[in-house]
């Protein structure tokens, strides 16, 4: 049985918070910092969040 690939989002900024969503389907927030990765996956739900072209790769 092939697994659902996980959501990927373009970002802004390099913190973001992650609830996994509405309903039945959500975690708890989590706040991630990309760490001038680019990208950063949530430990819980496995989204993806990339850090959308021309946008700052370090926080302020």
């Amino acid at each position: 049985m092939a697994s659902e690939a996980p959501e990927t989002k373009e970002v802004e900024t390099p913190i973001v918070a992650c609830d996994g969503g509405e309903g039945a389907l959500g975690h708890p927030r989590v706040y991630l910092n990309m760490e001038g990765k680019g990208e950063i996956q949530c430990p819980y739900c496995g989204r993806l969040y990339l850090l959308k072209g021309g946008a700052h790769a370090h926080a302020h």
